[in-house]
């Protein structure tokens, strides 16, 4: 019987480190960022549908769409953020769905969501995973390992579920403060409970 699990954290929480261990375990991860991307690449409908909605203005010289220019517009204004969400939503769960049917009956299957706790979907899933860090620490590694400014990493924090409402819809917390060590340890864990589920 497929399991299927929800991944979450907040943005520099360690989940995308968290997503790739899993997969070395063996979980089948269907990456939603990666999916938000491939619908909306140069001339597919979502690219065609955000353009008609935010204006060519969000396009690079070579027709793709300018995910800098993008980002800052819908973290500064939350309406803008819902009706990008509107149309990007909508085909990241209709490709999830696609990946999902085409996994092993027994698989682990791991939806790398990072806005879980935003979109209500919590309770579609057997399990979920959430990837914990304080604020504080998120805020370190934004400027420190990515080079933001304090207010960007603040304001991309801000835009997000807070950690409790994530640890509200959590099955699984997995604290990430200690090193890739401990972290592992704690993936392994786990998965192995996961996967005797299947």
């Amino acid at each position: 019987m497929t399991v299927r699990v929800g991944l979450t954290g907040g943005v520099a929480s360690g989940k995308s480190t968290v997503s790739a261990i899993l997969a070395e375990l063996g979980a089948v991860v269907i990456d939603a960022d990666a999916i938000a991307r491939e619908v909306v690449a140069q001339g597919t409908p979502g690219l065609e549908a955000v353009v008609a909605e935010f204006g060519p203005g969000l396009l690079t010289p070579g027709g793709d769409l300018d995910r800098p220019a993008m980002g800052a517009l819908v973290f500064a204004d939350a309406g803008a953020r819902k009706r990008l969400e509107a149309i990007i939503h909508p085909l990241v769960h209709r490709r999830s769905a696609e990946l999902e049917g085409a996994a092993d009956a027994d698989a682990v299957v791991v939806h790398d969501i990072p806005l879980l706790a935003e979109v209500g979907r919590a309770g579609s899933f057997d399990a979920v995973i959430v990837v914990d860090a304080p604020s504080e620490v998120q805020m370190a590694r934004m400027v420190g390992d990515r080079g933001w400014t304090r207010e960007d990493a603040g304001s991309r924090i801000a835009a997000q579920a807070s950690r409790e409402e994530r640890r509200a819809i959590a099955t699984h917390v997995i604290d990430n403060t200690g090193s890739l060590e401990d972290l592992r340890r704690r993936v392994e864990d786990v998965y192995a409970e996961l996967a005797a589920r299947g």
